[in-house]
Order: C-alpha cells, then sequence, then structure tokens
C-alpha cells in the first residue's frame, strides 16, 4: 500500500522479500501442478493448504514496512497495522529490530532489522560495519524516523490508529475452511 503523499518513504527487508517472493513463485508452480493433474477434492484440499503456506510466507516476509509519511509513521506488522501520528511519537531505536516509542508504549515493527551476522561482528568489535550492513541500514531508517519527527511533529495530530491485516486474514481463513470442507468431503 502506498501513500497518496508524493514525499512518503518506504523502509523493507529486501532479504526477506526477496525469500518471500520465491517462496510464493515456488507455491504458484504447485498450484499450477495441482490444477493440471489433480482435479479431486484432495487436489482441492492440497491446493488450499499451499495457498494458506502461500499467504503465511507473504504475511511473514513481504508483508512488514515501515513507511514515513508527513502525517504520520506506517508500521505494518505481519498481521496488525500502526498509523502513529508524529506528535505521538517520543523515540525511536534498533534492538533486533526497529521500535518506535509513544507515551506509555512502543511498537516493534519487523520491516526494519538486524541481521545476526552484523550484531556479532559489533559485538566483537571487527572492523566497522560498512554501509551495506544492516546497522547501517538501520541507523539510516533511525536517523529518518527521528527527522520526520522534528519536521512534522508540530502539525500532525490525531490518535495512534490499529488495525488488523483483514485481507490476510480472510484469504487465509477462506483457504482453511476450503482445506477442512475437502479433507471430510473426500
Amino acid at each position: 500500500m502506498k501513500s497518496k503523499s508524493p514525499e512518503s518513504e518506504q523502509y523493507l527487508s529486501a532479504s526477506n522479500r526477496i525469500t518471500g517472493s520465491i517462496v510464493l513463485v515456488i507455491g504458484a508452480l504447485g498450484l499450477l501442478d495441482v490444477l493440471l493433474e489433480w482435479r479431486t477434492t484432495t487436489g482441492l484440499m492440497v491446493s488450499a493448504i499451499i495457498g494458506m503456506f502461500m499467504v503465511l510466507a507473504y504475511v511473514g516476509l513481504i508483508r512488514p514496512s515501515v513507511t514515513l509519511s508527513p502525517e504520520n509513521v506506517l508500521l505494518r506488522n505481519h498481521l496488525r497495522d500502526h498509523r502513529i501520528p508524529w506528535s505521538k511519537v517520543t523515540g525511536v531505536d534498533v534492538t533486533d529490530i526497529l521500535r518506535v516509542h509513544v507515551d506509555g508504549g512502543r511498537f516493534r515493527a519487523p520491516g526494519v532489522q538486524l541481521v545476526m551476522r552484523d550484531l556479532r561482528k559489533q559485538r566483537v568489535g571487527s572492523r566497522k560495519a560498512n554501509a551495506e550492513s544492516s546497522i547501517s541500514k538501520a541507523e539510516f531508517v533511525v536517523n529518518r524516523i527521528e527527522t520526520h519527527q522534528e519536521q512534522y511533529a508540530a502539525t500532525s495530530g490525531g490518535e495512534i490508529q490499529n488495525s488488523w491485516a483483514v485481507p490476510e486474514l480472510a484469504i487465509f481463513g477462506v483457504l482453511a475452511v476450503i482445506a477442512v470442507v475437502a479433507a471430510v468431503v473426500r
């Protein structure tokens, strides 16, 4: 989902997106094979299960992201979206994943995360992190969020909005029902 503002910025894990895309392509090939060769209720059940795994791959690997706009920061997690106005943001940091702090709590954003290899290098004290490391990328996102917070906190308003990933949950639920019905009918 792209923001309507031309000034929006989106940050996500490229490696997760690539892995998720590969899983979705393999799943699509499996669905095509079932469609062409296995037109029975068992094939329908298998297709529904493959579809459920494809939804899980999308939700787990492709969906998480962080989008910055002049109005708010949008944290798309696996199953929830958090739209936080800049006036509500009190801080931001990165432990293993990005955390946006608000009064009375914090929201975690798996769209920006650190790779364990980079954390080990930092802990050991080996050479400085290069520009391609996950630490450098995460620090860049933290700096961008802090810049947006300073720039837009006075002009943004409203409350924090939390919503569920309704389309993904609905698709998964429909596929689960199809799998159960096909299993009972066969």
